[in-house]
């Protein structure tokens, strides 16, 4: 099998999951994406331009890996060592806002990972000159996920998502609603920089905190196709995040068939053919088992996780405010009676398919071509179909419908209508079930309404 086969596999794979879970994919991001896109650092390189900026870090980078191993104690001893530097010999080098006895003590080091990220992130994507990278972000935008979470400290994806709304650290845990347009910055940003989880004792923190943002994260595990990007299936993070729930995703060592892990490697085409699945040891008694995407260039990964189609002039800042404001009224509105409800109005949008949508403003129509497949004709035409080479004669049997019946079938969108805007006017198309009914209604046949 050659490696085009295998695009092609997994293409087909993608799409499938896609189609039967029937929603949008969730997008994990890592460090890997900012390397590959404006050579931004993964962890251990961040230490290493830290120390470079701290006259007290005085040793090789090695020399501390050697003595405490672990990268959130460097970031620890670091912390301290840019506290003492800002304290006394550094103090210019920082706000003055910083030396207050309310900053916390780590907050110098932060700081300066947030001038570092925020000298090298591009500001906008017209910045990045590659073309491949280019157009892999165009594809990538083009998966219009329905959120992101992320690891990185880094405002890149706030840039490639403009209509999404970052939610920062902590406060990720007081979103009641389910996060459609939104990022998901679990470990901090650099816009805040006391949110950054860099030391043993943030970690400490998140770590207490983790189950509760495990159980928010369940959902988009069961209901969602999940790709993670810019990790590899060692990565700290990876085994963090499914530590908490896969107990519950995954029973008897089972595959998950819809998270998929992405991995970079740019001689892929001269090697084997890479296994569809990754075992992610989770601890040295368990591990887990995902799909596998290796790849030398991300374009025919994001194009098969948009293989739905752009949803076309879908907000996500709209949908998100709109599920936060409903979220809101129902939890908080109704019950103190701030609002006034017609329930026997809401019980009829919920047990009639395509009311609900309306309530809102929204056509249960999916696509645009799906519209014109189910009302092809303008009402000249449907005169036509009657025999007529005019409109009014088809206008007029609507009318002694409505007389008959006492049924408008111009008042609303139903199964034989619909009202289209196009700019600022409004047009009717009608469907093929209008045909006969009018037929019927020219001919004085019985006939019945069904709207």
């Amino acid at each position: 099998m050659s490696y085009d086969n295998y695009i092609e596999e997994l293409t087909n794979d993608i799409s499938l999951c896609i189609e039967n879970m029937g929603c949008q994919p969730i997008l994990f991001v890592g460090s890997g994406l900012s390397k590959r896109y404006f050579n931004g650092p993964n962890w251990e390189q961040l230490l290493k331009e830290m120390a470079a900026l701290c006259p007290r870090i005085e040793a090789d980078f090695v020399y501390y890996k050697q003595t405490y191993r672990e990268l959130v104690t460097i970031g620890k001893i670091f912390s301290d060592e840019f506290r003492e530097w800002a304290w006394r010999d550094g103090k210019s080098s920082f706000p003055e806002e910083l030396f207050s006895e309310n900053a916390p003590s780590d907050i110098y080091i932060k700081h300066k990972i947030a001038e570092y990220f925020g000298a090298i992130t591009p500001k906008r994507l017209e910045d990045i000159t590659n073309e491949q990278v280019l157009r892999e972000i165009k594809l990538l935008q083009e998966i219009i996920p329905h959120a992101l979470i992320t690891t990185n400290y880094d405002p890149f994806l706030e840039i490639v998502f403009p209509e999404y709304t970052p939610i920062i650290g902590q406060k990720i845990l007081r979103t009641n609603h389910a996060s459609i347009g939104e990022i998901l910055k679990i470990h901090g940003c650099i816009t805040k920089p006391d949110s950054l989880v860099l030391t043993t004792d943030d970690y400490e923190n998140f770590g207490v905190k983790k189950k509760y943002l495990s159980a928010k994260l369940l959902t988009y595990f069961a209901e969602h196709p999940l790709l993670f990007i810019g990790y590899s299936a060692e990565d700290s993070n990876i085994k963090s995040i499914l530590s908490d729930i896969d107990e519950i995703i995954s029973t008897n060592n089972e595959l998950i068939p819809n998270i998929y892990l992405l991995e970079w490697d740019k001689d892929i085409e001269q090697k084997a053919l890479p296994s569809r699945e990754k075992l992610v040891s989770i601890d040295s008694h368990r591990s887990i088992r995902v799909k596998s995407i290796v790849a030398d260039s991300f374009e025919w990964v994001f194009k098969a996780f948009g293989s739905q189609g752009q949803l076309e002039k879908v907000n996500p800042k709209i949908l998100r405010s709109l599920l936060s404001r409903t979220y809101d009224m129902v939890r908080y509105d109704i019950p103190k009676k701030t609002v006034e409800v017609n329930y026997q109005a809401l019980e009829n949008a919920l047990n009639n398919e395509g009311e609900l949508a309306k309530l809102y403003g929204f056509t249960t129509v999916s696509d645009p071509t799906a519209l014109n497949a189910n009302y092809p004709y303008n009402l000249t035409q449907i005169g036509e179909c009657l025999g007529y080479n005019h409109w009014n004669p088809a206008n007029q049997l609507l009318e002694k419908i409505k007389m008959e019946k006492g049924v408008n079938i111009k008042s609303s969108d139903n199964k034989y209508h619909i009202r289209v805007k196009i700019g600022k006017s409004y047009f009717s198309k009608y469907s093929e079930s209008t045909i006969p009914i009018l037929k019927a209604v020219k001919e004085g046949q019985p006939y019945s309404i069904e709207i």
